[in-house]
């Protein structure tokens, strides 16, 4: 299979950089997206002509002091992980066989900096899951309408001067997203165009002030969730 290429190792550098703070020393994520996308390749499964298959669910084991430290990151880990999962899949034309679930495992046998992942194949639905990156942090939609803005009543509250109180608002039916713009003093643009109203697709880069949002969905595993009760507790994840 190919190497990655440079947008995969962008993102590769983005989830070891997101956390360098935090682990300036050991094991660090970057190593287990590595684990992670040697394991697609290895267990890839040419099923069908124009079809290669992979695992969708992965247990990364970690030794006990970087199991404490990895779950210490919460959710944005794991989703971070699904990201870099999902993106080597399309670089490379794999196909799922559901959601992608990656859940992490202590396992006292392993030394600190080991790595051990095992995988398989899973059918179930797929839970797609559209998030948004603000400033550093990850903000789940777990609603049909999120209003952004600098205000103290907007669902996501951004310190921003350059942006309404009520900025903008990110509409969600289950597949579908859609940007408003909310009549802000300064105006929205979305991928560099000023926007008013206009369908998002993902990917899409949304600049509001000097604030940066970028929309994602991630294809995960509708069954398997390990960090719910966090997610839930995370800002713009309740009302």
């Amino acid at each position: 299979m190919g190497l990655l290429d440079s947008f995969e190792k962008g993102l590769e550098r983005a989830v070891n950089g997101a956390f360098a703070k935090t682990f300036k020393s050991g094991l660090q994520p970057v190593e287990i997206t590595s684990a992670l996308r040697r394991e697609l390749d290895t267990k890839a499964a040419v099923v069908s002509r124009d079809r290669i298959l992979v695992p969708n669910s992965f247990t990364v084991r970690l030794g006990s002091v970087d199991y404490q430290r990895m779950v210490a990151l919460g959710p944005t880990l794991i989703d971070e992980l699904t990201e870099l999962v999902q993106r080597h899949a399309a670089a490379q034309h794999y196909s799922f066989a559901g959601g992608i679930s990656i859940a992490l495992a202590e396992d006292p046998s392993l030394s600190q900096g080991m790595i051990d992942v095992t995988s398989t194949n899973v059918k179930g639905a797929v839970a797609w899951t559209p998030v948004l990156d603000i400033g550093g942090k990850r903000y789940p939609i777990t609603h049909s309408r999120t209003i952004i803005g600098r205000g103290s009543d907007a669902d996501i509250t951004v310190d921003d001067t350059g942006i309404s109180r009520k900025h903008v608002e990110i509409l969600w039916d289950g597949t579908r997203a859609q940007v408003n713009d909310l009549g802000s003093t300064n105006g929205s643009l979305l991928n560099g165009t000023p926007v008013a109203k206009a369908p998002l697709a993902p990917d899409s880069v949304i600049d509001i002030g000097r604030t940066r949002i970028v929309f994602r969905v991630l294809a995960q595993a509708a069954e398997v969730d390990q960090f719910a009760d966090l997610r839930n507790d995370r800002p713009g994840g309740a009302r």
